[in-house]
């Protein structure tokens, strides 16, 4: 089985649309989803994907089945995790201010690539410290 990225991103900028789109230049084929909400977005894509599967079975056409390795662009990620990230915790996080988190939430500025590495390392330290938590009742 295949592993190939699917990165998660917003259709517009005013409008919170989300796309899946898979990134595989090796893979003969290429794939996207849409939907009002991740869920719908990553549904719309698998969908897709079966579609595409049945129709190269149809045509007695071999393919490889894939597993998709899901990936968020910074304005999705902020805008689909915001029920429970607030800007203030993330920016506490990234060190990177609540302004500028909201400028890239709503799509009125773009981060660079070495924002997105800072605010992804953080992101994942603080995600390991997380793990290592355990709780016990008293």
């Amino acid at each position: 089985m295949k592993k190939v990225n699917v990165v998660i991103g917003r259709v517009n900028e005013g409008d919170y649309v989300y796309s899946a789109v898979m990134e595989a230049p090796e893979v003969p084929f290429g794939l996207n989803g849409t939907g009002r909400t991740v869920e719908e977005a990553k549904l719309d894509f698998l969908d897709a994907y079966k579609d595409i599967v049945e129709l190269m079975e149809e045509e007695g056409q071999h393919y490889e089945d894939l597993e998709f390795d899901y990936h968020y662009d910074i304005p999705s990620f902020l805008q689909y995790y915001a029920y429970a990230l607030s800007l203030a915790g993330l920016e506490r996080i990234s060190g990177i201010n609540q302004r500028q988190l909201s400028h890239y939430m709503n799509g009125t500025s773009k981060p660079g690539k070495a924002t997105v590495e800072r605010f992804r390392n953080n992101l994942k330290a603080f995600a390991e410290e997380l793990q290592s938590v355990d709780l016990i009742w008293r």
